[in-house]
């Protein structure tokens, strides 16, 4: 049940969801310490205006009345599914919400949705579901634009919020944890373990997140966050960590690591495989579109096919890609990469923009 406190929102829910307080969820599947920090502590990069976190002191909705055992999946969904600003309140402790089903994103409610953990709640698929799905494309979630690819809402935010086994293998495209297609999606410090999608294949991606169509292809905001670490990377055919088709990504001061690309033969498809394999870290393609990775470590990332660290390939070759202030290491390419640029394959405008960084 949610806190009945005016104005905030009231939803009335039964206790099903698993949960967990401290030590983790009934299911546990992957615990990270809770008290480790997201992101890239070394990092120094200025986090341009809007991209920051957002303000979540007046919540919609609080999840939880001070128990952990209030803090349900059915609670955590209901409140997705209104929008607003959704904060939580499940005691004192860590806890570890472990989702029955995916909690999807409605275009015809509040367009704001901030979810904010607190620094305190571990979100789980629980190695069986997505953990957030958002798609203005889908007329299940209602259409409120004749031009769903391109429109300004919902603006989905995810900050202060552990996301963990997230399964997206009998979904389409991947993402699992967070599927966004239209509207706006920010990632703010926030941890992503253990993740996946579909093994194999050419065009599905995101072990953690797989993103289309942005709002007037404006990036996508990764800041303060961390994806992946020993033994609990997140993985998929491609884009084991980050994925995307025509969309931008802006990654700042941030941690990707122990992320996989796993599927074989590339694409398009070498004959006789099924495909996949390119970009342990972050897969991007399409045509326009910029990846820029500043005040970032990426390290210890694999990929079956090209680019250990980042696959990025502009189609027209009018994209471009930029690293700025950031660490590039061990990141093995099994299949190709670019000549001089250890852990990326790149087709792009022209050579990726490299300054005071380290690539080998």
């Amino acid at each position: 049940m949610l806190r009945a406190w005016l104005p905030h929102r009231v939803i009335a829910v039964l206790v099903t969801g698993i949960v967990g307080c401290g030590g983790g969820s009934t299911d546990p599947r992957t615990n990270p310490d809770p008290g480790l920090p997201s992101g890239n502590g070394d990092g120094t990069c200025t986090v341009p205006v809007g991209a920051g976190a957002e303000d979540a002191s007046d919540p919609d909705t609080i999840i939880g009345d001070g128990t952990p055992q209030s803090c349900t999946s059915d609670a955590f969904v209901e409140a997705v599914a209104l929008g607003g600003v959704i904060t939580f309140d499940c005691g004192p402790d860590p806890v570890v919400i472990t989702l029955d089903r995916t909690a999807k994103v409605f275009n015809d409610q509040n367009p704001d949705i901030v979810i904010d953990g607190g620094g305190k709640v571990t979100l789980s698929g629980g190695g069986r579901v997505r953990i957030l799905y958002q798609n203005t494309c889908d007329e299940a979630q209602v259409w409120t634009t004749p031009h769903c690819n391109d429109q300004d809402h919902p603006r989905l935010t995810v900050q202060n919020l552990t996301l963990v086994d997230g399964n997206a293998k009998s979904e389409a495209d991947g993402g699992g944890a967070i599927f966004a297609r239209g509207g706006r999606l920010k990632v703010v410090n926030s941890s992503f373990f253990n993740n996946v999608c579909d093994d194999v294949g050419p065009d599905v991606g995101g072990g953690a997140i797989r993103t289309f169509d942005q709002f007037e292809d404006r990036p996508v905001y990764v800041v303060n966050s961390t994806f992946g670490a020993e033994g609990i990377g997140n993985v998929c055919s491609n884009g084991g960590a980050l994925s995307s088709i025509g969309v931008s990504y802006t990654v700042i001061n941030s941690m990707l690591a122990h992320n996989e690309a796993i599927g074989n033969g590339a694409n398009p498809a070498q004959p006789g495989t099924p495909g996949g394999g390119s970009g342990g870290a972050i897969y991007n393609d399409g045509n326009t579109f910029t990846l820029s990775v500043c005040g970032t470590v990426i390290s210890n990332n694999t990929s079956n096919e090209g680019g250990g660290a980042i696959f990025f390939v502009s189609n027209d070759r009018t994209g471009t890609l930029i690293i700025e202030d950031s660490v590039l290491r061990n990141n093995p390419s099994d299949g190709f990469e670019t000549a001089g640029y250890p852990g990326i394959f790149v087709l792009a405008s022209g050579d990726p923009q490299v300054n005071n960084s380290v690539i080998e």
